[in-house]
C-alpha cells in the first residue's frame, strides 16, 4: 500500500505538486479563520440562573430562591452537578451539564423550568433569569468611564453610570460575538417617592393607595381610529411618566369635596439610587464607572476584541464633552504576547532544525527539501485544527516539535542520498533512472519510518482520552501535534519522494565534505564506547537500573503543578477586608492600596483599578467586602525595583501591609479565573468544609486556617464562610 503511494507520487509529479499547493492554500485560509486565544477555555458546560432580591438576607435568599430553583432544575437530564451561592440580595445557581451536551439544548431545558421556579418563589422578591451565553474566561475587554480633569464636578458616579448604561452599553450590544456587557460601579439612577406618614394619615390614605395610583397612571392606551374621509385619525392617550413633575401630579384620591390629592401632597418626589452591591475605583482618585464585555461562548476572542475596539472608536464620538473611555484589561494584549512567544519559538526551532539538517546531511538541496516539510505540516495541522474546532493558543501551538515532524522526511532523503552514493556509474542519471533510485530507497525504509511515526502518535492517545478540565487543557495540544505528525507522514509518502526525484542531484558521484568528516569524528568516539558496552553488559544494565531508580526518587520529590504560570503582564490582587464590612469601607481600602502602589512603584505600575463586589450581571458574585485590584503594569524594561514578577509581587505585598485589617493575595487575571473554575476558589490551595450549621463551619474554618499557618511555603491564610450549597 505504502509502496504504491510512493510510486504514484514519483510518477505523477504534477498531480502531487498541485495537491500540495491546494493544501497550502487551504492551510493559509484556515490560518486566517483559526480562533486565537492565549490559553484553552477550560470552562465546563454550565448555565447560570441569577436572581436579584435587594430586600432579602442571605438565609432568606437561600431558602426562598436558591433552593426552589435548585429543586426545579434537578429534573433536567444529563446534569453533572448543581451548585449555588446565596448572598445578601443575590442568588446564583449554576447548573453544570456533561461536556458533550449542546449548550443551546441545556439552556432550553433550564428556560422551560424557570416558569415553574418563578411560581415557587413568593411574589415580589425575585425574578430568576439566565446569565448570558458566555464562559468563565469570557471577560475579554474591560474598560472604565471617567471624567477628564476639570469635569469632575459635572459628572458624578451616577451621571457616569447613566452614560454607561444608555450610551456605551447599548451600542456595544450590537457587536458580533458580544454576549452582553456587565456594568460595574457607579449609582443606578431611579425615581423615589418618599412618603410622609403624617400626611398620609391626615388624608386617610395608605401606602397601597399610592402604589395603585402610581401603577395605573403610568401607561399609554389606544382607542382604535376614527374614519374621516379621506383621513383616518388614530386615537391614543399618553399617560407614561416622563419627569419628576409628572409623578408629583398623579392623583391618588379625590376628597369628598372633589378636591384631588396628588402624590406631591403626601410625598417628596426626587432622584435616588438603587441599592448597589459593587463599585469601581481608579488609582487614588475615587470611584469611577466601568464595564466588562462578555464574549459569546465559542467565539474567536481575538476577532471579537478587534470588533469591540472598532466599535469603541465610534462610541467615543458620541460621548458628552469631558468624558473618556479607557480600557484597562484587553485580552488581545495577552493573546499577542502569547502568540508572539509561540511564533518566536517556532521560528527559532525551525531555523535550528534547518541548520542541523543541512549540516548533517551535507547537502543543501536535501536539507531544504526536508525543511520544506515543516511549513507544509504546520499548514496541514492548522487546516485540521480549523476543521475540528481546535483553537490556536500557547498550549496547542507551543507543543509542536519540529524534530518529530521532519523525522520521516529525513529518513527518506538520507536513504536516497545513501543509495545514490553507492552508484558506480560516472555519468549523469536520467529522470527515469532517478525515479527508480528514489522509489527503491524510499520503499525499503518506509515501513520502518512509518512504524516509528505510529509509535509517536500512540504516545498521545492517553492525552486524547482525558476528560473534564484536564481534557480541555491538554487535548488541544495532543490534537495539534497529532495533526502535524499525520501531515508529515503523508508528505513523507508523497511530497518528499516527488521532490527528491525532481530536485536532488542526478550526478551520483559523491565528494567528501564537512559533514562526512564530522560524522567520522563522532564515529571514532562512538566506536570504542559501544564496543566497551557490549563487553560489559552487566555493568551497563546495573548503571541503567540505578539511574532509573534515582530518576523515580527525583520525580517523586520534585513537585509539580497543573500548568506552568503564564506571564500575563498584569496583577490581579485579591483584596479582602473583614467580613461584614461596608461597601464604602472596601472602597476606602481599595483607594488606599491604589495610592500606595502608585506612589511606591511609579516605574512599574501604570494604573490601579479596583473592582469591588458584583457587577450588573453577577456571573462572578463577590461579596461587598471583596475587591479585585487590577494592577496594570508597565513594560518590564521600565522596571527599577524588581527584575521579575515574583520579586515585584513580594515587594508590593510588603508595601501594602501598612493597611490594617486587609488581606492581599497576588495572582494574575486569567490565573485567578482558572483557579476559580477548577476548584471554586481563587487561591492555589483551598480547604472546603461542608455541613449544615454555618456557625460551626465558620469556627472550623478558623481552626483550619490556624493549622495551615504552620505549613512551610504559605504566605497568607484566612478563613471565609458563605452560604453555598451543592
Amino acid at each position: 500500500m505504502l509502496d504504491k503511494i510512493i510510486l504514484y507520487s514519483i510518477k505523477n509529479k504534477l498531480v502531487i505538486g498541485l495537491l500540495t499547493l491546494a493544501l497550502a492554500g487551504w492551510g493559509t485560509y484556515s490560518l486566517t479563520q483559526l480562533p486565537i486565544d492565549a490559553v484553552p477555555d477550560i470552562t465546563n458546560n454550565q448555565v447560570q440562573v441569577i436572581t436579584l432580591s435587594p430586600s432579602l438576607a442571605a438565609q432568606e435568599v437561600e431558602r426562598l430562591i436558591s433552593f426552589p430553583v435548585e429543586q426545579t432544575m434537578a429534573t433536567i437530564p444529563e446534569i453533572k452537578e448543581i451548585r449555588s451561592i446565596s448572598r445578601f440580595g443575590l442568588s446564583v445557581v449554576t447548573i453544570v451539564f456533561h461536556d458533550d451536551i449542546d449548550v443551546f439544548w441545556s439552556r432550553q431545558q433550564v428556560n422551560e423550568r424557570l416558569a415553574e421556579a418563578r411560581n415557587q418563589i413568593p411574589d415580589g422578591i425575585g425574578n430568576p433569569e439566565m446569565a448570558p451565553i458566555t464562559t468563565g474566561l469570557g471577560e475579554i475587554y474591560q474598560y472604565l468611564i471617567r471624567p477628564e480633569k476639570g469635569f469632575e464636578k459635572k459628572y458624578d458616579a451616577a451621571e457616569l453610570r447613566t452614560i454607561q448604561d444608555w450610551i456605551v452599553r447599548r451600542q456595544l450590544l450590537g457587536t458580533p460575538g458580544v454576549a452582553d456587557v456587565s456594568s460595574f460601579g457607579g449609582f443606578l439612577k431611579q425615581y423615589e417617592v418618599a412618603l410622609d406618614p403624617d400626611k398620609l394619615r391626615s388624608y386617610n390614605l395608605g401606602i397601597a393607595d399610592v402604589f395603585t395610583a402610581l401603577e395605573k397612571n403610568n401607561q399609554n392606551t389606544g382607542g382604535a381610529y376614527i374614519d374621516k374621509k379621506p383621513n383616518a385619525w388614530f386615537i391614543r392617550s399618553e399617560g407614561l411618566i416622563s419627569s419628576i413633575e409628572d409623578i408629583g401630579k398623579i392623583v391618588v384620591k379625590n376628597t369628598s369635596a372633589g378636591v384631588p390629592i396628588l402624590i406631591r401632597n403626601v410625598a417628596e418626589v426626587r432622584f435616588g439610587y438603587a441599592n448597589r452591591y459593587g463599585a469601581m475605583t481608579y488609582n487614588n482618585e475615587g470611584e469611577v464607572v466601568g464595564a466588562l464585555v462578555l464574549m459569546l461562548k465559542g467565539e474567536n476572542s481575538n476577532a471579537v476584541v478587534t470588533r469591540v475596539k472598532e466599535r469603541m472608536e465610534q462610541i467615543k464620538k458620541t460621548l458628552p464633552e469631558g468624558v473618556v473611555i479607557e480600557p484597562f484589561l484587553d485580552r488581545s494584549n495577552l493573546v499577542n504576547r502569547a502568540i508572539g512567544t509561540v511564533e518566536k519559538n517556532l521560528i527559532e526551532g525551525a531555523l535550528i532544525v534547518i541548520f542541523v539538517l543541512v549540516l548533517f546531511l551535507g547537502n543543501l538541496r536535501a536539507g531544504l527539501i526536508v525543511a520544506s516539510v515543516i511549513p507544509l505540516a504546520m499548514l496541514f495541522a492548522v487546516s485540521l485544527m480549523h476543521l475540528f474546532g481546535v483553537s490556536g493558543n500557547l498550549m496547542s501551538l507551543g507543543a509542536i516539535d519540529f524534530g518529530l515532524i521532519v523525522d520521516g522526511a529525513v529518513i527518506i532523503v538520507e536513504a536516497t542520498m545513501h543509495q545514490l552514493g553507492l552508484r558506480s556509474i560516472s555519468r549523469r542519471m536520467t529522470q527515469a533512472e532517478m525515479d527508480i533510485e528514489v522509489y527503491d530507497s524510499a520503499s525499503k525504509i518506509r515501513n520502518s519510518a512509518a512504524f516509528g511515526e505510529i509509535i509517536i502518535l500512540i504516545v498521545y492517545l492517553p492525552i486524547l482520552a482525558l476528560v473534564g478540565i484536564e481534557g480541555k487543557m491538554f487535548k488541544p495540544m495532543a490534537q495539534t501535534v497529532s495533526f502535524a505528525i499525520l501531515g508529515a507522514f503523508i508528505f513523507s509518502l508523497t511530497y518528499v519522494p516527488m521532490m527528491s526525484a525532481l530536485f536532488l542531484s542526478k550526478n551520483p558521484q559523491h565528494k567528501r565534505n564537512f559533514s562526512d568528516k564530522m560524522m567520522d569524528f563522532f564515529q571514532r568516539l562512538y566506536q570504542p564506547i559501544i564496543n566497551g558496552a557490549l563487553k560489559r553488559k552487566m555493568l551497563v544494565i546495573a548503571i541503567a537500573v540505578v539511574l532509573f531508580v534515582g530518576s523515580l526518587f527525583l520525580f517523586a520529590n520534585m513537585g509539580g503543578e497543573f500548568i506552568p504560570t503564564l506571564e500575563e503582564g498584569d496583577f490581579a490582587v485579591e483584596t479582602r477586608v473583614l467580613t461584614g464590612s461596608s461597601l464604602t469601607h472596601t472602597v476606602d481600602a481599595s483607594l488606599k492600596a491604589g495610592e500606595i502602589l502608585m506612589r511606591e512603584f511609579p516605574d512599574e505600575v501604570k494604573e490601579v483599578v479596583g473592582k469591588i463586589g458584583a457587577g450588573e450581571i453577577p456571573t462572578d458574585p463577590m461579596p461587598i467586602e471583596a475587591c479585585d485590584l487590577m494592577v496594570i503594569l508597565k513594560d518590564k524594561s521600565e522596571w527599577k525595583k524588581a527584575d521579575n514578577r515574583e520579586e515585584l509581587a513580594e515587594k508590593m505585598g510588603e508595601a501594602l501591609e501598612v493597611i490594617p485589617g486587609v488581606n492581599f493575595g497576588f495572582l494574575q487575571p486569567i490565573q485567578m479565573r482558572f483557579n476559580e473554575l477548577i476548584s471554586g476558589v481563587r487561591q492555589d490551595v483551598a480547604v472546603k468544609i461542608f455541613g449544615e450549621d454555618l456557625d460551626v463551619l465558620t469556627d472550623l474554618s478558623k481552626q483550619v486556617a490556624g493549622i495551615a499557618a504552620g505549613i512551610e511555603g504559605g504566605r497568607s491564610y484566612r478563613s471565609a464562610s458563605n452560604r453555598c450549597t451543592y
